[in-house]
């Protein structure tokens, strides 16, 4: 009798535990209204959209609030950095990426990761082109095609105004390890996906900086595909 009341003491408690986050996940979103579809990037956007007019104080509290949830706290990063990032003054820039750092070393959600990454770079792009960028590389490669796409436009906008060779050589080398280590499953690939084709047009603008000899040093496989 004991052993089956833990049993069914266990299985309510499993089970309270998935209905719980369940809940959890279907509240986010709710307040977009009833006409939302609730895919990855309706709920980001529709989020950015909501806190476009927030100020700079609301939405670092909202980046420092552990229980906001990730949609929210992309979408706050992204709001701060399309209108505060480049108008941080000295001052309250180190409290600001320590708020960042903290915040990315806390979340599990790719949607929140790939806008930190951008939003450090934004900060203070010196000192964090050449750690950010090839972790946002490695995630055109994640299997969430809104987390790819969203990654590849925050890489497009950092470096489509760049011509900085020590930028261009980071991305380059960080694709040709890529490239290397899928060089055989490249050799199957006639027309690239579009994971493919953004890593692509990341590689033809580092080229595009540092000069054509570099072809010499990729796979085949790719110079079959560039």
């Amino acid at each position: 009798m004991k052993l089956r009341i833990i049993l069914i003491v266990s299985l309510i408690v499993c089970f309270g535990k998935d209905v719980s986050y369940a809940q959890t996940n279907a509240v986010e979103g709710a307040d977009l209204g009833k006409n939302a579809v609730f895919d990855d990037l309706t709920l980001i956007n529709g989020y950015t959209d909501k806190y476009a007019g927030e100020s700079k104080e609301t939405l670092l509290a909202m980046i420092d609030d552990d229980s906001l949830g990730a949609y929210k706290c992309a979408a706050a990063v992204r709001v701060f950095k399309q209108k505060y990032g480049s108008d941080i003054f000295k001052d309250e820039k180190p409290a600001i990426l320590r708020n960042m750092i903290r915040r990315l070393n806390r979340t599990d959600s790719p949607f929140v990761q790939v806008e930190i990454m951008h939003a450090l770079i934004v900060l203070d792009r010196y000192q964090y082109f050449e750690s950010m960028v090839p972790a946002l590389i490695q995630k055109l490669d994640h299997y969430n095609r809104v987390v790819s796409a969203l990654t590849y436009d925050n890489l497009d906008d950092i470096t489509k105004t760049s011509t900085r060779p020590r930028e261009a050589r980071v991305v380059f080398n960080t694709l040709r390890k890529i490239f290397f280590l899928t060089k055989k499953r490249l050799a199957n690939v006639t027309t690239p996906d579009a994971r493919l084709k953004r890593k692509l047009m990341m590689l033809r603008w580092s080229i595009k900086v540092l000069g054509t000899q570099l072809l010499k040093s990729l796979p085949p496989e790719v110079i079959n595909l560039l």
